[in-house]
């Protein structure tokens, strides 16, 4: 058992990966990166294609963090599949080198992308902040875990708005509501197809179809999943439909048969591309 682990990296990008709108909780301090990561306290710092992890209590084996950060995953082999003949997707690749996906905490996810709608990011990192530090329970120095559904279920709507989230509290509390009472099972959903995953996640306030994809890329490492935010569909727009927006049926069926198989990565490219590039008008 040990507090430190050591692990080569190949194709990674640490600090695009955390800043690429995946994940809110990732805070920078002195070159390094710290979070809750499965209920322990991380700090990583990347040296010499080394990526270098501290916890602050002894390790038995650090698997949850190889799969959060998805270190196995041959990324070489994801980007060689994309199109070919698809001059945005090849910019984006040399933008946004060794960027991944992360596989993240369902509830987490979860809650945070309800928080997200119509907010830019630095919000989104307030909202979660907020609802951290007042319902989380202490985990190393000044860290609280991301509060239980139970936890929210527990606290009234007006408590939830007093953390800035608006209108999204009356959505917070009735799906932290659902789950508390198992009336939604989030660990189950990992073994259904993508369509049905889907369409359950959907059955919860607040989780229409963008935020399902969102939980379904992040949190359950669905390849199809494509999120369709603002960015996205202005992007889609402009760089593959100037002349003239498609029809929702064409432009799913698009997404569908260009973006195969990797969907997901396709559209973190993509999105990660043209909010950090600009270009869009």
């Amino acid at each position: 058992m040990s507090r430190t682990a050591v692990f080569p990296l190949r194709d990674y990008n640490l600090a695009t990966t955390l800043t690429s709108g995946q994940a809110f909780r990732w805070r920078e301090v002195d070159g390094t990166w710290e979070n809750i990561i499965a209920g322990r306290w991380i700090r990583l710092r990347v040296k010499d294609k080394m990526l270098h992890a501290q916890t602050a209590k002894p390790q038995k084996d650090w698997q949850w963090l190889t799969d959060y950060l998805q270190l196995e995953v041959n990324l070489k082999k994801i980007l060689t599949a994309f199109p070919k003949d698809d001059p945005h997707l090849a910019a984006a690749k040399k933008t946004c080198r060794g960027l991944r996906l992360l596989k993240q905490d369902p509830w987490e996810t979860l809650a945070g992308f309800i928080c997200s709608s119509n907010k830019q990011i630095v919000q989104i990192q307030q909202i979660i902040g907020e609802l951290c530090e007042r319902y989380g329970e202490p985990v190393h120095a000044n860290w609280k875990a991301f509060p239980t559904a139970e936890r929210l279920a527990s606290v009234t709507e007006p408590d939830l708005r007093d953390c800035r989230m608006g209108y999204r509290a009356k959505y917070l509390h009735a799906t932290a509501t659902m789950i508390a009472a198992n009336q939604i099972d989030l660990p189950a959903i990992a073994r259904l197809n993508y369509e049905s995953a889907k369409a359950e996640l959907q059955c919860l306030p607040g989780i229409g179809p963008k935020v399902a994809d969102c939980i379904l890329l992040f949190a359950y490492a669905h390849p199809q999943a494509f999120p369709l935010d603002t960015w996205i569909m202005k992007a889609l727009h402009q760089l593959y439909f100037p002349r003239r927006a498609p029809k929702p049926k064409r432009l799913q069926t698009f997404i569908k048969k260009h973006f195969a198989p990797y969907h997901g990565y396709a559209q973190q490219y993509l999105f990660h591309h043209v909010r950090t590039q600009g270009g869009l008008s």
